[in-house]
Formats: C-alpha cells, structure tokens, sequence
C-alpha cells in the first residue's frame, strides 16, 4: 500500500479510549472497523447506542453509522483482513492489591491479533502502559504474526479528559509518534492526515520507550499540581488563612498558571490514581523509585482530602450519626458517568458508615453508583435528595449544582448548612443568604 493513501483502520477495545476514537475516525472520513471480545458491548456500539455518558459522542456515532464507515465485530480475522493500520485501545487497570498496571487486556489483545496480521500493518498502542511493554509486543508480534517483522508497532499515547474526548480527539494540542522507522511515521501520520492537515496539530516524533513515558509523566505532573494545593489548604486550614484567595495569587503568576491549581477534594477516576501508582511501581522496579518517590506523597495528600470533607460535615453537625445528609455527585467529574475511584461516593460511603442517612444525585452517574453501592440511598434530582437535610455536601461540580439558588434551596432543607468539597460556589453569596458554608481550605 502506498504510504500516503488513505489507511483503513480498526480500533481494538470499545471501551472509554476505543470507542470514543473508532468513532471520531470515521467522522473524519476513514474506514473504520471496531473489535470486541464483548459481545454485547459491540452490538449496542453497532446499534447506535453509546455505552457511557460522553457529550456530543452518540450524535457523532449516528452519523458515523450511517455514512456506512463505522462497523464493529467481534472477529480478530476480520480484523486481520481488514485493516493497514490497527489502534490498540483496551483498558490498564490497577491490579488487584499491587500498585502495578494489568497488561493483562493488552497481552490478549496481541494475542488475538497478531496471528491474523498476514501482510505489512502498523500496531499502533494507545493504552497508558508501564515503560518497556512496548518492546516487550513487538517481540511477540513478530513471534506471532505470519508476517512477521513486516508487522510494526508504534505508540501513540492518548490524552483524552472525559467530558472532553470528542474536541481532545477531533482537535487534539498535541501527537505523540513513537516509531522505530520513517515508514511507521508515514503511516500515522495517513492515519491522521484530516486533523494534521485541517489543524496544524504539533507531532513529537520520537522512540517507544518515550511515547510510553509521556502520558504517565503528563498526568503525575497534574497530580501534583492538584495535590500541591490542597497541601496549602492544609497549612491554611491550620493558620486561618485562605486557600482561595492564595490559589487566585498564585495563577496569576505566568510561570505557575491556574489550571489545575483548584483546592478540594482532589483527583479520582480511572486515569491519575492509577497512573501514578503504577509509574512509581514501574519505576521502584527499574531501580529509579527514589526520582519519583514524591508521587507517593502525592497520592496521600490526596485522600487526606476525602476524609477531611467528612471531618467537616462533622465538625458542622457535631456528628454524623443519625442526620441527614444531601450529597451532590457521585462522578469523580462532571460530564461523566465514571465512578471509578470517585471522590465524591467514598466521602458519601464514609458518612454511610458513619451512621448518617446519606442520599446522593447526580446527573449522570445514578446508575453506576447504584450497581456498585447498593447500600447508599439515592433520590430522583438535588432538591429532592435535599429535603430536610441537616446539610448539603457538594461532592461533584457539576452546573446543576452550581445554578442552584440559595433561597430555592432553603425552601426544602431542614437546617442552611452548606460543605462545598469543590470550591464550586460563591462563598459570599450564600452566607449572605443565611447559609452557614464551609470549604475545605477555608475560615
């Protein structure tokens, strides 16, 4: 195949990463082929239906469908046949009480492809993995694959935000080529020549191993960033000083900026909790644990955070025990039905435990939360999770949230106490209401 003509490509793993890019690829004009060993998952993705809550993706799956260049199939043969270019997009995991990532979703998925990969294709991981497994597939790709070393892989890391994919997908800031030769590079660069030509998307060229390191490196930074000022919140708590007012100072400094410098809760999910553990998992196992032995800090501070929200409604209510608790959010962000090492349902468990009779909302995640925590009660929107609460807990910002008017909310609630876990409302305005407001971070 001529390296500048048009690649099909199949996208391996419908889940988060792989669909949302199976997707978005045939939008952008190429033949896509969409592979899952789950059954069902690919006959709803096939249907027209998004299995996850994502905005704007389920529009763009309709006319992905119907412009006739979306498919999926279970099939790895078909795969084989089909595709010049092959995306491995499956899940990482934390593995079950280790630190360490499961490359046991990507290892099946070599498995199942390469012995199909009969003439030159380019295998390209997207997957968040630990430095080194790269080289790793590429021995067993050319162990496998009936072509053997005509069969190449390369990396390209994704860097995708829920609530966020399809513009970080479509428009991406960056892209990361980690090849082993030019005819890798032409390749991926067919394999995304609407967004490179339309955008002028800036591309690192670069080896495996530093394809691999980029993510991981990319989101230990943010954890710390995130972490970094709820360290300062600590201190601020301690001396009556304010954790907003010092946030603010600080990213008007241009060398620090303010993304990512927001007090409260702190980070969940399934990428930087796990991320981070596994890259210092990683990186103890190479020998250099001692240059990222911070990130362990990094994570503490982290759930330090959850557990001094419950300190707070505590502190609010002169204990948990017997009172009613509203709490907003169940997502670990907004715009997402992701529950996954979520903040906001450990502090909501946590005061569970404790003995308060805790109902939670959220706009999108109830049916989630619902299937891992049963045991939580759950109502039908904020309001109504709200009548005659002891306190309001906001847990996940989302704008629901945030519009809600102090005066609405006085109407239902038994006592105006407010713990706002994301700085997401305006202090002011709700103590000037009446409302007795507490923030992490903040007098």
């Amino acid at each position: 195949m001529n390296p500048t003509e048009s690649p099909r490509l199949t996208v391996i793993g419908t889940g988060y990463l792989g669909a949302t890019h199976a997707i978005c690829m045939a939008v952008l004009g190429f033949d896509v082929l969409g592979v899952d060993v789950d059954r069902r998952k690919v006959e709803r993705l096939a249907s027209g239906e998004v299995p996850f809550f994502e905005p704007g993706l389920p529009e763009l799956l309709s006319k992905a469908l119907e412009s006739g260049r979306l498919r999926f199939t279970t099939s790895f043969e078909e795969a084989g046949e089909f595709g010049d270019v092959h995306f491995l997009c499956v899940g990482t995991p934390q593995q079950p009480g280790s630190d360490a990532a499961d490359l046991t979703y990507v290892d099946a998925a070599v498995r199942a492809l390469a012995p199909t990969l009969t003439r030159r294709a380019l295998v390209v991981g997207k997957s968040t993995v630990p430095v080194g497994t790269a080289r790793n597939l590429t021995d067993l790709i050319h162990e496998l694959a009936p072509a053997g070393e005509e069969v190449e892989l390369a990396w390209n890391p994704e860097f995708l935000r829920e609530g966020f994919a399809v513009d970080d997908t479509m428009r991406p800031d960056r892209l990361v080529f980690g090849v082993e030769s030019d005819w890798a590079e032409e390749r991926l660069r067919a394999a995304f020549k609407p967004i490179l030509e339309q955008q002028g998307t800036p591309v690192v060229r670069t080896d495996l191993a530093t394809a691999e390191l980029v993510k991981v490196a990319a989101n230990s930074f943010l954890a710390t960033k995130i972490s970094y000022i709820n360290a300062m919140a600590e201190v601020c708590e301690a001396v009556g000083a304010d954790i907003k007012h010092l946030a603010d100072s600080l990213a008007l400094d241009d060398r620090i900026g303010g993304k990512f410098l927001k007090p409260g809760l702190g980070f969940g999910g399934g990428c930087l909790p796990k991320d981070i553990r596994a890259f210092a998992h990683r990186a103890e196992e190479l020998g250099v644990g001692q240059a990222v032995s911070f990130l362990r800090e990094v994570d503490d501070i982290n759930r330090r955070r959850r557990a001094r929200t419950v300190d707070l409604v505590r502190e609010m209510l002169g204990g948990i025990s017997g009172k009613r608790i509203a709490a907003w959010g169940a997502a670990f962000k907004p715009n997402s039905d992701d529950i996954r090492d979520a903040p906001a349902l450990d502090v909501a468990r946590t005061m569970h435990g404790l003995g308060g009779h805790v109902r939670v909302f959220d706009p999108a995640a109830l049916d989630n939360a619902r299937r891992a925590f049963p045991e939580l009660r759950y109502g039908d929107s904020a309001l109504d999770v709200a009548q005659d609460a002891d306190v309001v807990v906001l847990l996940t910002e989302w704008s629901d949230f945030k519009e809600i008017e102090p005066d609405a909310l006085a109407q239902v609630v038994r006592h105006k106490r407010i713990v706002d876990g994301r700085h997401a409302l305006d202090a002011a305005k709700w103590r000037s209401a009446g409302w007795e407001y507490r923030a992490l971070g903040r007098s």
